[in-house]
């Protein structure tokens, strides 16, 4: 028996809203004849109650603290596979046997070179840019050499071009940290694991810290995707138009430049610099808790998850791990700790469900191991590439798909 929901207007009539069932997760209501039936618009800034598309990739359940990737627990696929076969599941549907996995692997390392043509972006950009700015006008250099080839004809079959993105990703950011600290660009090494490789890439030598390797496999797996977040959504706008797959990837990256997104976890460090100034870690706690004071402790809470970000969970053993075996003392470390340490404690901020989530952790894993706080919204963009890449072809391949045109609420003259 098909489910409906009755709306009874102001002015007597009453209509029949289709209820739309998924796998798991709330109900929704089939609003897209609403106009076309009563005239009205709906109002929902945010897309707070909004599904903009269905989607078969990731499930969340914020209330309960879930994160699945194609059915599968993210702690399991954090624990228990590395991140090149997180990025096979993703992308078709099923974690790969040994020898697909084999395979993929070898696919990614024939399509990780860089072209010249980027090199070029790349070295065009004073060594003061954000990361950011670059890594965009890296995604719209292989969007413009995919239109010469290609024209307008958006192929929503062939994943090479997504994994083309995905393979070369990783050296177009270790270029861009090479670029912006005056040092010679690195030669990727395919005898190296995927996150062993970035980071050869960045330092210029091999790193032979597993620990580190370990953890930065994981921030990748945690940040690959995140059901319909913000960049994910410029992505299907993008795409939505007929824009081709690097396009809409640049789009992705502009979105997930911003501090309320992306750039959460470079405020973490942010954040921690300037309780560093002060010497006061209590008035930094205290600021917090006072509505009226515009300061906000970054690295606490998530619009989704109103329980423990799993993530989260998942980092902080891998943080603690790190920080345990760290010979030098790290003052923003020694910081970190005594802000999880009282947040975890105090009733205010377990009332309002206000944990330290995964920008937290993957920050403070990030400076341990090295990296400036400029460059963890690049990481997080070459985590992602794989959901945006997963979410743009599932997008054209959706037959209920159609150019996105939000309506609005007017107020002017």
């Amino acid at each position: 028996m098909d489910k409906k929901a009755l709306l009874e207007l102001s002015n007597g009539s009453k209509i029949d809203l289709p209820v739309l069932s998924g796998t798991v997760g709330p109900d929704v209501l089939n609003i897209k004849d609403l106009y076309k039936t009563t005239g009205l618009f709906t109002y929902d800034p945010g897309f707070v109650s909004t599904a903009s598309c269905s989607s078969t990739i990731t499930f969340i359940d914020g209330d309960e603290g879930v994160l699945k990737y194609r059915g599968h627990d993210i702690a399991d696929l954090a624990e228990n596979n590395s991140f090149t076969a997180v990025i096979y599941l993703l992308l078709y549907g099923e974690l790969p046997s040994s020898e697909q996995h084999k395979k993929f692997l070898l696919k990614i390392q024939e399509s990780s070179k860089v072209s010249e043509q980027v090199t070029n972006v790349i070295k065009a950009f004073p060594k003061t840019a954000h990361p950011m700015s670059i890594l965009v006008a890296c995604f719209a250099n292989l969007s413009a050499s995919y239109h010469e080839t290609h024209g307008n004809n958006v192929n929503g079959e062939d994943l090479d071009f997504g994994i083309s993105a995905i393979a070369q990703v990783p050296a177009i950011v270790a270029m861009i940290y090479r670029h912006i600290n005056n040092q010679e660009f690195t030669n990727a090494n395919n005898k190296l694991s995927y996150s062993e490789n970035f980071l050869n890439m960045i330092f210029g030598s091999a790193v032979n810290n597993t620990l580190f390797v370990k953890a930065l496999d994981k921030i990748f797996t945690l940040h690959a995707d995140h059901e319909q977040n913000a960049s994910t959504a410029a992505v299907r706008l993008v795409g939505s138009a007929g824009s081709n797959l690097f396009a809409s990837l640049s789009a992705g990256v502009a979105t997930l430049w911003g501090p309320a997104h992306g750039g959460a976890n470079e405020a973490v460090i942010n954040m921690l610099k300037e309780i560093e100034q002060s010497g006061d870690v209590d008035r930094f706690i205290e600021k917090a808790k006072d509505d009226k004071d515009p300061f906000k402790l970054m690295g606490f809470g998530h619009r989704v998850y109103k329980n423990y970000d799993p993530r989260a969970l998942i980092l902080k053993d891998a943080c603690h791990e790190i920080l345990s075996k760290l010979e030098q003392n790290n003052e923003l470390l020694e910081i970190a700790k005594k802000l999880e340490e009282i947040a975890l404690k105090d009733e205010y901020f377990i009332t309002r469900k206000l944990y330290p989530n995964v920008d937290f952790y993957s920050g403070i894993i990030m400076n341990a191991i090295g990296i400036p706080s400029s460059m963890f919204t690049p990481i997080f963009a070459l985590a992602r590439t794989t959901g945006w890449v997963a979410q743009w072809y599932e997008m054209v391949n959706d037959k209920e798909t159609k150019i996105c045109r939000p309506r609005q609420l007017y107020l002017g003259k």
